[in-house]
């Protein structure tokens, strides 16, 4: 859930850089919502067990808005979307490679066919068409406004959990969803 304060971290920063990226307080409140949302949804598996993964998703959420926050401040967006894809997911691939090796994590783990599959997909879909998508968004739209739509991944997670595992629908998962579309809204509004 954490990973999904990274918008907070593109609002709160970009403006520093760039001016016109400045949240007025409805679009802040429409931040808020979105982020309530997020939390609804997920208030089952928040603070259970470990603090480390709480604390490492914290992490990824700055390590993402600040990353969003360069890219936007160097004007890194006159770079192509697919070389500045290619570049974040090669250095990520050998350096979380080495990563996992250096801290002796298991290699030879047999894999189902279920779970070849899913990894493809979520390489597909997950890592190579939606971060496309977001590099190109960058570069044509402001990062704060568009930012907000990083509170539907963890609900569509949640969907196609339910598409692709058998998993049911839930009133939870509707609310949230409403209240995400409506913190969009707040944040796009003109």
């Amino acid at each position: 859930m954490f990973l999904y304060t990274s918008p907070f971290w593109v609002a709160a920063l970009l403006p520093l850089f760039i001016r016109t990226e400045r949240l007025r307080p409805v679009q802040w409140l429409g931040m808020v919502c979105a982020f309530a949302a997020v939390v609804f949804a997920l208030r089952e598996g928040f603070g259970s067990g470990d603090a480390t993964g709480d604390l490492m998703g914290l992490a990824a959420g700055a390590l993402w808005g600040l990353t969003t926050v360069a890219i936007r401040a160097t004007n890194l967006t006159r770079i192509s979307a697919e070389k500045l894809l290619f570049y974040q997911l090669a250095v990520s691939t050998v350096v979380l490679g080495l990563l996992s090796h250096g801290m002796g994590e298991p290699w030879d783990t047999p894999w189902s066919g279920f779970a070849i599959g899913s990894v493809v997909v979520q390489t597909v879909v997950g890592a190579f068409a939606s971060y496309l998508a977001w590099m190109w968004m960058l570069g044509h739209y402001p990062a704060t406004k568009i930012s907000a739509f990083v509170f539907l991944t963890p609900l569509f997670a949640l969907l196609f959990g339910m598409l692709w595992l058998g998993e049911a629908v839930t009133l939870t998962l509707i609310m949230s969803l409403t209240l995400v579309a409506v913190g969009i809204v707040l944040v796009n509004r003109k």
